[in-house]
């Protein structure tokens, strides 16, 4: 046995059909007395029902969270709970709800409830986002950690096939990152593992069928798993060219993990045995990068940069800032490999798997 070292975040997690109408109990657990709430605008109604189920604790809804939070977002956002007297934040949505519920707990200290209707797993980490001039800045900082999750699968249960598989993608990435960070440790071994294995069982059902139970509450289990293991270790390579790639050409949070995952996958397994082993055991495969590559394929995901509007000449770009300012990673990263990486990603070339140091 390796030694280690092992701190669980403070979280309170409520799971279960209908957790939703606990909301007003989580706020009293925790002796807040009012809160305003966060959704993007497409779940304005929904955000209004949750405040509506806040009844006089519910200070109204502010819906215009967006993708990798611009800073202006979020000044605008603080401004609104500081104007409405809140005492916390509630964010109901996925992680760019979470996210300018954390860009605001980051200056003003408000505590956050989060309520997740996707996988994105966020609501289990310390980590925040901003936005500014095209490039995305990221820290870690114990006051935007939620103080509690309430985790109900009835309202995963419209979320679109593509958004399902994107999103469950993306939470396998936090669990593959966990398990060659170099704060790993063998109780995050066996979640981001066993996170993993049941986002990949999961997602064909809840792609085929919007409302599989079984399938969707395994698939929120699974991100809460792959959430907290991204929440408790250090961030890699994959995270470092999703930030960068989200950020400076604004593509799609999920679905570029989605596209990006198998090809650092292939790129980093050759130098992390433990990581690979386990991830193989995950897939039931020998090639865990190409079984990634190909579920998220056969269930509709985008297959490459390309497809989500990435220029082919955005590459060097992205290579110059990765390169400049790089993540901790079991592999170093040179320009020329990171290029070919990222043409492949480009074009959604098959994951070049049988690199080798």
């Amino acid at each position: 046995m390796r030694t280690f070292t092992y701190q669980a975040l403070p979280m309170r997690v409520r799971f279960g059909s209908g957790m939703l109408n606990e909301l007003p109990d989580e706020l009293d657990a925790l002796e807040l007395a009012s809160a305003i709430v966060l959704c993007t605008p497409a779940q304005g109604q929904l955000g209004h029902a949750v405040n509506d189920i806040l009844g006089d604790a519910g200070r109204g809804v502010y819906a215009h969270a967006e993708m990798h939070i611009p800073l202006s977002r979020a000044e605008a956002a603080r401004a609104f709970a500081e104007e409405r007297g809140a005492a916390a934040v509630v964010c109901i949505g996925g992680g760019s709800t979470t996210g300018l519920g954390k860009a605001i707990a980051l200056t003003s200290g408000l505590p956050i409830i989060a309520v997740p209707t996707t996988y994105a797993g966020s609501e289990m980490t310390p980590i925040w986002g901003l936005t500014d001039h095209s490039v995305k800045k990221t820290g870690r900082d114990p006051r935007v950690l939620p103080r509690s999750v309430i985790y109900d699968p009835e309202l995963t249960y419209t979320l679109p096939a593509r958004v399902s598989v994107t999103s469950g993608v993306n939470a396998i990435a936090h669990a593959a990152e966990a398990l060659y960070a170099p704060d790993a440790s063998p109780i995050i071994s066996l979640m981001a593992e066993e996170g993993a294995r049941t986002m990949l069982a999961a997602l064909p059902a809840v792609s085929t069928n919007l409302g599989h139970q079984h399938g969707r509450w395994e698939a929120l289990y699974a991100a809460w798993l792959c959430g907290a293991v991204l929440g408790a270790t250090t961030m890699g390579l994959h995270h470092k060219l999703c930030h960068i790639l989200g950020g400076t050409f604004n593509l799609p949070h999920a679905d570029t993990h989605t596209v990006v995952l198998p090809y650092v996958l292939a790129f980093n397994l050759a130098a992390a045995p433990r990581a690979r082993e386990a991830l193989a055991r995950a897939t039931n495969t020998d090639t865990p990068a190409a079984a990634v590559k190909k579920l998220a394929d056969s269930l509709g995901a985008p297959p490459s940069l390309a497809s989500l509007g990435m220029p082919a000449d955005g590459i060097a770009e992205v290579v110059r800032q990765a390169v400049d300012s790089p993540y901790s990673n079991p592999r170093a990263v040179a320009a020329e490999e990171l290029t070919a990486l990222l043409t492949d990603a480009h074009t959604g070339a098959w994951p070049r798997e049988d690199i080798l140091l």
